[in-house]
């Protein structure tokens, strides 16, 4: 299974960036064909060891799940992706940092 997990920074303005979020970017990529399953994490806390280079807490993450890395690809390239991409530079661009995997376990 692919996964592709966008990690946000926290938003100047959070009641604004969750309602666009879950009323309008998250409509837009539940139409993302081959999707199997989105999940949004919201992070409460941060524990980091003594020696991390991270210092700032992400305020949320969002994992898409995808069958295999054909039907990603596929997905990536259709047009409900393009138009959430779009969405998504629009309202968060500065805050989201996109990372591409293979679940495991």
């Amino acid at each position: 299974m692919v996964v592709l997990s966008a990690i946000y920074k926290t938003p100047e303005d959070a009641a604004a960036f969750d309602e666009h979020y879950q009323n309008v970017h998250t409509p837009l990529v539940k139409q993302v064909p081959g999707l199997k399953n989105m999940e949004v994490i919201r992070f409460s806390k941060m524990i980091t060891p003594p020696t991390s280079a991270v210092s700032e807490q992400p305020y949320m993450q969002c994992n898409m799940y995808f069958d295999t890395m054909d039907t990603f690809k596929a997905a990536m390239a259709s047009d409900e992706n393009k138009a959430a991409g779009k969405d998504l530079m629009r309202f968060a661009g500065p805050l989201v940092t996109m990372c591409i995997g293979e679940v495991k376990s």
